[in-house]
Parts: structure tokens; sequence; C-alpha cells
């Protein structure tokens, strides 16, 4: 009996043994797979993430070189949404603002700095045209003159504001029509015509909105003012 025992003891040591010896190979299997699965991992190369595309000032379709001015602009939406003008990433006349209102907008800009010197807007169906001659009167050599229309831009206009406006470099002032979308940029001591104008004539065969056309944007970069 007492040989059985010890036998039986051995028995359950070595199986016991065994065990434990299992189970020690299966977790040294287990942390090696782990090891060499971080290994990989490490050393594989990572997919590059989704690159956001860089943020322009006035959300610009591309940069402006040194030495220039990014400005955004749009007319009026027909007699419900007013004009907006962005400058150097600064939301300078809108609805929102509360700033704007029908017939023409105008902002004033220091040429050199890009300060904003003023902003207005004049009525042109029902407003009186000599307070926007006298306002333009105002305007130093070296001005950048931002102008944009919402409803109607020219019913009170004359011939003296339009040949104010085209002394400042537009060339489709001289056109504009009852309830004509125009944009336009120009500069005063300017000695050519500017390039940044947009104009398109209310014509209701063509128009987007019943009584008015689309809405005009323009973008661009203008070149600072050098002494």
């Amino acid at each position: 009996m007492v040989r059985a025992g010890g036998v039986l003891k051995l028995a359950a040591v070595a199986a016991a043994f065994l065990l434990a010896l299992f189970f020690a190979f299966e977790l040294l299997d287990i942390n090696m797979e782990f090891n060499i699965g971080q290994m990989f991992a490490r050393s594989a190369p990572q997919e590059p993430g989704p690159t956001k595309p860089p943020r322009r000032k006035c959300g610009l379709s591309k940069a402006c070189p040194d030495g220039h001015f990014s400005f955004k602009m749009a007319s009026g939406a027909a007699s419900v949404v007013g004009p907006k003008i962005c400058f150097e990433d600064n939301i300078v006349m809108s609805g929102v603002k509360n700033n704007v209102g029908r017939g023409i907008n105008i902002a004033l800009l220091n040429g050199e700095t890009g300060e904003v010197v003023k902003t207005a807007f004049f009525d042109m169906w029902a407003g009186d045209v000599n307070e926007l001659i006298n306002f333009m009167k105002t305007i130093t050599d070296g001005t950048l003159v931002m102008m944009a229309t919402f409803d109607d831009p020219a019913s009170k206009l004359n011939e003296e504001a339009r040949k104010m406006i085209a002394e400042l470099g537009s060339s489709s002032v001289s056109t504009l029509g009852f309830r004509d979308n125009w944009i336009f940029v120009g500069g005063k001591g300017i000695k050519t015509k500017s390039p940044f104008e947009q104009h398109i004539k209310n014509n209701a065969e063509t128009n987007k909105y019943e009584g008015w056309p689309e809405v005009l944007e323009m973008e661009g970069c203008i070149p600072k003012r050098q002494e």
C-alpha cells in the first residue's frame, strides 16, 4: 500500500510538472508572436493620412505673391442678399456686418498698408447721387476703391458720378444700367484701366433671378502701392 501510494504521488508530481511545462511553452509562444507582431508593426511603413489643402486668405484659389493684397468679393443677389467684400482675410463689408445696402457699396483701403479707411453705400434708386459724388471727392491718391452693387446701382447715377468712377479705372461704369450687377476694384490716381472688373446686364432673357441677373464673384491679388 505504501509503495502504491508513493507511485501515485510520483505520477501526480510528474503530471503537474508536465502541465506547468506545457503552460510555460504556451505563454512563451504567445509572447513571441506578440513581440514579433509588434516588431513588424513598427517597421511597416505608415500610410499617410489625407492632407488638408492649405487655407488661403479670403479663401482664394491660390496664394498671392509677396507684395500683394488678397481680395475676394461678390455682388448682391437680386434684392435679397447683400454684397460681400473680403480683403486680406478680413470681411470688410457684408450683410452679417450690417454695413451694406441698396445701390453702390464702396470700401476704401490704404494702398500701402491695406488698412480699411472707410465704408459706405449709396442708394441709386431713391437716394441722392450728390452724396456719392461728395464722398468720391474725399478719396485721396493711393487709395484702393472696391465697389459692389446691390439691387439697382444706376437709376440715379449721372454723368458726373460715372466720370469720377471711370477715373478710378472702370471701363464698364459708362454702360451700367438699371438692376445690372457690377463689381470693381480701382484706385485713386490710377493711370490705366483696372483689370479687376466684372459687369453683367439685366436681361429678361438671361436673368438667373426674376428681374435680376446672376451674382458676380471675383478674386485676385492687388499690388501694394510703392512710394
